[in-house]
């Protein structure tokens, strides 16, 4: 039964009744969020819609380009705010989801930084939502605990990871969560109960700060929004300006033509750029999803040796040390494989293959999903003696939009088209089921990876992209494909009913998303409203 109740401050909570709620949505933090959403919700629509003309440019045959009129901010010499100390090493630095278990095993990883993810790696479920804010709140203070079902109890070691936070992009609502008759945006929900109870004890207690990296950005109009936010927030609290440091990622191909403008937004409040470079490829298809000369291969062939993502990637080195701060590198998604030690030597050659191949262009940091790869990232990321490289500068690095857009070369496979249907539809089966972070094929599979799997398939049957063996790749042939590996999953992992359910949810979701004459912005978007349809109330009750 669905709990939509009204408080003094006009917010509407409409979600299942949780006692752990007012743990972290007391009067004040709800007051908190009403000013937040009543200040800047409306601005997040007017952003959200300016995202849909530019792409209808993009359809049209506008290429991405840097912007004339911000020209004098790419030229000017500047540098973003002083590093605070607990943010100059990031040599490593591990993500993973919200859970009580994650959180304590992130911090204790041995990483610099664990970045606790409320988006990509979070099935954003009410109850993931709100659980995870409580866990926050307790890693900050140094009391969270899990006591797990053999016994085992998880504490917090003696040197835990900087704390940093991933809310939900822009283009997300939190639907338990209403202020004036609209649904917060999940960004601000995320942020806004994070910062209202940590911030100050973060600052004052434990001499860090509140930290965040923020997600899925297309231009610096939308990080000027989130300087804003940070400003007001920071005011609100009574706390200085520049208390707050973000990290942006660039994971769209808009934005890796604004990173100067990005950096120069946030520049108080700037903790550097990450290459998201997952989320980049699903981009890269979404952007000119309407030119069949840019149909991708394989997602498998589509390494970050191909020119279009070493341009970006160097690009991020070059941006960012110039202007004083940190360029990070992407995630290593594979997890160690236990059980076939020759293929695990090969996986952590690829790891180390690419973290030497980050060192090498000037990153000061990486990304690893799981603790096992934390040894091996820092190993090759220990040659950095004053824990970073931001004195090196690529001065005579040019990346010119013609080398940020060139389609990558290879081949389509009926391999890569089978992976891209298991793939997604595994993971979004298990999204359904409140887990957004799936080892599938040994690796770390989280929703960027299932957004190019679903988008790829997408491109390939929108401009008749044909296989190597002649075939061309129609709905008809990607149905097949769905039905044969959706029959292998059956035989794989039983027909328990509950999973049978979310499988076929899954499968109807992706042949949606997949054979539509449009491409759907997110899959995160539809796959909410299945995620939700128990736990929300379309219409608010009578308050008591």
């Amino acid at each position: 039964m669905a709990n939509v109740a009204k408080n003094p401050a006009g917010l509407e909570i409409r979600s299942p009744r949780n006692a752990d709620v007012s743990q972290v949505l007391d009067g004040g933090a709800q007051e908190f969020l009403t000013s937040l959403s009543r200040e800047f919700a409306p601005r997040v629509s007017t952003l959200l819609q300016a995202r849909q003309e530019r792409q209808r440019q993009f359809d049209a045959g506008v290429r991405p380009d840097f912007i004339e009129e911000t020209a004098w901010i790419r030229q000017s010499d500047w540098k973003v705010a002083p590093i605070p100390a607990d943010l100059v090493d990031r040599r490593v630095e591990i993500t993973g989801p919200v859970d009580r278990k994650m959180i304590i095993n992130g911090l204790n990883s041995g990483a610099n930084v664990y970045m606790a993810d409320f988006e990509d790696a979070n099935s954003p479920t009410w109850d993931n939502c709100i659980q995870g804010q409580i866990n926050l709140l307790a890693a900050v203070r140094g009391d969270i605990e899990f006591h797990g079902p053999s016994g085992k109890c998880y504490r917090l070691g003696d040197n835990p990871a900087t704390l940093m936070v991933r809310p939900r992009g822009w283009h997300l609502i939190e639907r338990h969560l209403w202020c004036d008759g609209c649904p917060i945006p999940a960004a601000l929900v995320d942020f806004g109960l994070f910062f209202f109870h940590n911030a100050r004890h973060l600052l004052q207690e434990r001499g860090s700060g509140p930290y965040f990296y923020l997600p899925k950005l297309q231009s610096h109009l939308e990080a000027r929004l989130w300087n804003e936010v940070f400003l007001f927030a920071q005011d609100h609290l009574d706390l200085p300006r520049g208390s707050i440091r973000a990290t942006v990622l660039i994971e769209t191909l808009p934005a890796a033509f604004e990173m100067d403008e990005i950096l120069y937004e946030l520049r108080e409040h700037s903790a550097g750029l990450n290459c998201g470079r997952w989320d980049y490829m699903f981009s890269f298809i979404k952007t000119f999803r309407e030119h069949p000369d840019f149909v991708l291969p394989d997602r498998s062939q589509v390494t970050m040796t191909q020119p279009f993502l070493r341009a970006y990637t160097r690009l991020v080195v070059k941006t960012c040390h110039r202007r004083g701060i940190h360029a990070m590198g992407g995630m290593a998604a594979q997890i160690p494989i236990k059980d076939d030690p020759e293929a695990n030597i090969a996986a952590m050659e690829k790891v180390a293959a690419d973290k030497r191949r980050e060192v090498a262009d000037g990153h000061d940091g990486t990304w690893v999903a799981h603790p096992g790869l934390v040894p091996l990232a820092r190993e090759i990321f220990g040659t950095l003696d004053q824990g970073n490289q931001i004195h090196k500068l690529l001065e005579v690095f040019e990346a010119t939009p013609i080398d940020l857009i060139e389609p990558p070369r290879g081949t389509r496979t009926e391999a890569g088209l089978r992976q891209n249907v298991n793939v997604a539809l595994q993971y979004v089966q298990a999204w359904l089921g409140g887990l957004g972070c799936v080892p599938l094929f040994n690796l770390m599979e989280d929703t960027a990876t299932a957004e190019i799997s679903r988008s790829q398939l997408w491109q390939w049957i929108r401009h008749g992209a044909k296989l190597e063996d002649g075939r061309v790749v129609d709905a008809a042939l990607f149905r097949r494909i769905l039905a044969e590996e959706l029959a292998g999953l059956r035989v794989l992992n039983g027909d328990e009913r509950n999973l049978t359910s979310r499988r076929e949810q899954a499968a109807r979701l992706i042949d949606e998303l997949v054979t539509s004459p449009t491409l759907v912005d997110f899959l995160t978007i539809p796959a909410y409203d299945l995620l939700t349809r128990d736990t929300y109330q379309d219409e608010p009750a009578p308050t008591p």
